[in-house]
């Protein structure tokens, strides 16, 4: 009796054992999708047999065409134009795309009565309806009465509704009822699918007692009722809130079809009985649905695996065996799960009771408790790290004047306007955390960065290298006079940051590098005579604009080329207000330290430290010389290494009449040499040592606009501005002679007019 149980029990684990094996081996064959060499997908959706894209892909009225564009991905369609969005073999079932119905409302008939027809886009065949199982008849509008007709021609009877639903809307006035449930929008079941049917629409009140005046419109549609219940709040919103005709234009909506089979046309398909009142497909382990319900009587049918089995019943071997034992989500077991045939199997596990199992409970307890007590040390850690950052930023906002900020903005509504005070998180992630790649430049007063902020708006973020007081007053400085600027020529200013040690500031994105850059460092596609005048007038605005325009008088104290910022268009932008000084308009100057880039400081300003609208003149005028010959404001000789000025040089040549000496050879070849003439002497006047024989920045202005429209002549001559010309009258040069010029003084006094900022 022993031996007989044995060798029972060696028998099964041997049957088990190669039935496993049938199984592996069964599986490792993928299960077709298609007929042989006929497509399997369109894009990232399977097209299973009977369904193909090709010809002898397909049974007859299961043709879909796979769309392939260059550039875009695939896209499925079937009927007229209708697209695919799915198909599934277990369910039945095809998900389209299909359109909304609109109608004009109140209806403009005398009887209260319209009629149309909603479609779903397919040619004439009796494989593809409306799915019953799955959408929804759903009507948006106001006083809407719409119902789903059967055409006589569809049916043997006479004509007949399947749906009706109505929308209604007390008093005319719309309320966005998002359950759809009657109040502006209705939806019901339709219990006959067909592929298209007729729609009567009726108004539910007479046109003149609704209560709007203007013309709406109502929508009818039959969606995916999962879809929907998803979907329709938002649908209905739009639709309410006066985007009637856009939603009905551009909304697609998800809508399910069934398909079958005909027991005549696809015997091909079915095999004989397999048990007692009961067929297959081609495939074994498969049952067939009649018309969706097993063994039901109707010929229309499809075909399904058996439960426990997947894929496609129409193949030989189509339906292959679910492994639930790599599925523990939709199959769990508690214990050692054993794939078979169509099911699976769970063994319950021993429960442990020997102490080597105790032992590794309480050393996995132990273990856990470890660790949860290292991560709640950390989460405490981190807590007080963040709460130290936070003072820590606090007492950054306040050192760096941040409550006199927030003041000036609350106070005027148009810098609250235009400037915003960001979080250093916020700059942090438009930065990259400041990554070394987004940095655009160096300025005298910082580092500037390209940053993105959350809504995609790319800006420049300036931040300053040196911590000192000094260095956060002059951030501070910059703030406050860039809030109070508004002119096309001056860089933007958007806010700044404070909670740092070292303040931040966003300004507008300027992609096309400064007028330095362009002038001495780019030797493909230099600068046109036109576009350099017309950019010598831009910044000449933008400095008479910061000196009598404002509502402060403001004096730049900075004007170099590397600060005037060019956009794609060429249009120039005045940046770096770190060393502007601001005054009351009725002041002409003030006295403060020496500030200045090497090359363009006022040699007035140098010796009496006496600040004035002319020492941004002067070295305006230091850019129309770089302008006129595209050479450094600090040069070296070809005969000595010894440091030339080009204010003084440039000067002495004018005084000389050798301006084509210097005169940039593009000027002659462009034809402008009689223009450059008048701004060479222009930019001689700008030059003068004494402020007071400059001109003022209105004049050079106005001397500008006159040279760009052409009402100068080369005779055009400037001489040395007298005391007598106010500052309101527009500046006239004239013809004067080269002893009114004042260079006598020595060499060193004009080299010596530039030190380092």
């Amino acid at each position: 009796m022993s031996l007989f149980s044995s060798a029972h029990s060696t028998e099964s684990k041997i049957i088990l054992l190669a039935f496993q094996l049938f199984i592996l081996a069964t599986a490792a064959a993928a299960a077709p999708v298609a007929l042989p060499g006929c497509p399997e997908t369109c894009g990232n959706i399977t097209v299973p047999y009977p369904f193909g894209t090709r010809p002898g892909c397909f049974r007859e009225g299961f043709n879909l065409t796979c769309e392939e564009t260059p550039g875009r991905p695939p896209r499925l369609f079937v009927g007229d134009g209708v697209e695919v969005l799915g198909i599934s073999l277990p369910d039945g079932t095809v998900r389209i795309h299909s359109k909304m119905l609109g109608v004009r409302l109140p209806l403009n008939t005398s009887s209260l009565r319209s009629n149309g027809s909603w479609s779903a886009g397919l040619v004439a065949t009796d494989r593809l309806a409306v799915s019953t199982r799955h959408n929804q008849f759903v009507v948006m509008g106001y006083n809407l009465l719409a119902s789903l007709v059967v055409d006589p021609r569809d049916s043997d009877s006479v004509s007949s509704y399947v749906s009706v639903c109505a929308a209604l809307c007390p008093d005319g006035v719309a309320a966005i009822d998002i359950s759809c449930s009657g109040v502006g929008c209705c939806q019901t079941r339709i219990p006959l699918g067909l592929p298209s049917y007729r729609v009567q629409l009726s108004d539910l009140v007479a046109s003149t007692s609704v209560g709007v005046t203007t013309s709406l419109f109502g929508a009818l549609f039959i969606a995916d009722q999962e879809w929907f219940s998803r979907k329709g709040p938002l649908l209905q919103q739009d639709y309410y809130l006066g985007e009637e005709k856009r939603v009905i234009d551009t909304e697609a909506i998800p809508t399910v079809l069934d398909w079958w089979l005909d027991m005549n046309r696809d015997k091909d398909l079915f095999r004989g009985l397999d048990g007692p009142g009961r067929r297959r497909c081609t495939s074994l382990n498969s049952i067939v649905l009649y018309d969706g319900v097993e063994l039901s009587n109707f010929g229309r049918a499809r075909c399904n695996c058996s439960k426990g089995f997947e894929g496609n019943p129409y193949f030989a071997n189509g339906c292959q065996d679910i492994d639930e034992c790599q599925q523990p989500d939709l199959y769990p077991c508690h214990g050692t799960c054993i794939n078979l045939p169509g099911t699976y199997r769970c063994s319950s596990k021993k429960s442990i009771t020997s102490l080597p199992g105790l032992i590794t409970i309480i050393a996995i307890s132990a273990g856990f408790g470890l660790l949860f007590s290292i991560l709640g040390v950390a989460r405490i850690t981190n807590m007080f790290k963040q709460r130290r950052a936070k003072k820590l930023r606090q007492k950054f906002f306040k050192r760096n004047h941040g409550l006199l900020l927030q003041q000036l903005i609350s106070s005027n509504k148009d810098i609250a306007e235009r400037m915003k005070i960001f979080s250093l998180e916020e700059l942090e992630q438009a930065t990259n955390n400041f990554d070394q790649n987004r940095i655009l430049g160096g300025g005298g007063h910082g580092t500037v960065y390209k940053g993105i902020l959350s809504d995609q708006h790319v800006v420049a973020i300036k931040k300053s290298k040196i911590v000192v007081q000094r260095e956060i007053d002059q951030f501070v400085n910059e703030v406050v006079i860039l809030s109070q600027t508004n002119h096309r020529n001056v860089v933007k200013l958007f806010g700044c940051c404070l909670e740092t040690e070292v303040p931040l500031l966003v300004y507008e994105f300027i992609s096309n590098g400064t007028l330095s850059h362009h002038l001495h460092e780019q030797s493909e596609n230099p600068l046109s005579w036109k576009d350099r005048l017309r950019i010598a007038l831009e910044t000449a605005r933008a400095i008479a604009y910061l000196h009598r325009a404002a509502s402060i008088s403001v004096f730049h104290r900075d004007i170099k080329s590397a600060n005037i910022l060019l956009t794609d268009t060429l249009t120039a932008k005045v940046s770096d207000f770190g060393a502007s000084r601001s005054i009351s308009i009725d002041e002409t100057g003030v006295h403060t330290a020496i500030q200045g880039t090497h090359g363009y400081l006022d040699p007035e300003y140098y010796y009496t430290s006496r600040l004035t609208e002319k020492s941004d003149v002067y070295s305006f005028g230091v850019i129309l010389a770089e302008l006129l010959t595209r050479i450094t404001p600090i040069f070296s000789s070809q005969s000595s290494s010894e440091s030339i000025s080009l204010a003084s040089y440039f000067v002495s040549l004018i005084r000389d009449n050798r301006l084509l000496d210097i005169l940039d050879s593009q000027i002659v070849e462009e034809g402008g040499t009689a223009d450059a003439e008048v701004v060479a002497r222009l930019a001689a006047a700008c030059l003068s040592l004494k402020g007071i024989d400059r001109p003022t920045m209105r004049q050079v202005e106005t001397t500008l606009e006159d040279v760009q429209s052409s009402k100068v002549h080369q005779n055009f001559q400037i001489t040395t501005v007298t005391q007598n010309i106010t500052k309101d009258q527009p500046y006239n040069g004239s013809k004067g002679s080269e002893g009114t010029r004042l260079y006598s003084l020595e060499k060193e006094f004009i080299q010596s007019s530039e030190i380092p900022r």
